[in-house]
């Protein structure tokens, strides 16, 4: 369903929560804003989101190293209490992030850590590929396919490989849930044998 932009608005207002946790909330609710906020609330994210203002300095840096040591992540996980940090499900946490990344190759954590010229450049070429059609339908088409394309490189945004139906964002906001702590992936790095080299990609 089409989800109005105030209703997103005034989920935000109430819950803290992300755009697109918010617009996921209200497809879910059929438009119904309580509802919507009790969806929010059980998947742990409205109670996330209160927390998004404290300071997250405690946490882990995990790795994983995948075929046959040819491609291997590194990533530091926060939270706000060592003890946390030293949980089995933060630990778990911490391994499936890696995981993703080894599998879905983001390019960044947040959309907002996209170089500017780097989504003008996708603008562009989305432009050029309905070229012909009316300036209304194109600038359609190219915040379509610019939402598409955040889903494929930004880590939040990405669908977790293990259950498509669920984001990174709402995987960790339901660890921040069952934890009860802020949890952000502060920094990632992805080497893949070879990158970079003369000759390979």
């Amino acid at each position: 369903m089409e989800v109005n932009a105030n209703l997103v608005r005034e989920l935000r207002d109430k819950t803290g929560a992300g755009v697109m946790d918010c617009k996921k909330a209200l497809a879910e609710a059929n438009g119904d804003l309580e509802k919507a906020v009790v969806w929010l609330r059980e998947k742990g994210i409205a109670a996330a989101a209160k927390r998004a203002g404290r300071v997250a300095s405690e946490g882990a840096i995990g790795s994983y190293i995948h075929a046959g040591g040819k491609l291997g992540v590194l990533l530091e996980l926060n939270c706000e209490t060592d003890f946390v940090a030293k949980t089995a499900e933060f630990q778990t946490l911490l391994r499936e992030l890696a995981m993703q990344i080894a599998a879905a190759n983001p390019r960044c954590i947040r959309r907002e850590d996209l170089p500017s010229e780097v989504i003008q450049q996708e603008r562009e070429i989305y432009a050029s590929q309905s070229a012909g059609k009316p300036e209304a339908v194109i600038n359609k088409i190219v915040e379509g396919k610019l939402e598409k394309f955040y889903r494929e490189v930004c880590l939040m945004e990405q669908a977790w490989v293990r259950d498509p139906n669920r984001t990174i964002n709402d995987l960790i906001g339901e660890h921040a849930g069952k934890l009860g702590e802020k949890i952000e992936v502060r920094r990632f790095v992805r080497f893949q044998l070879g990158e970079q080299l003369d000759g390979k990609a």
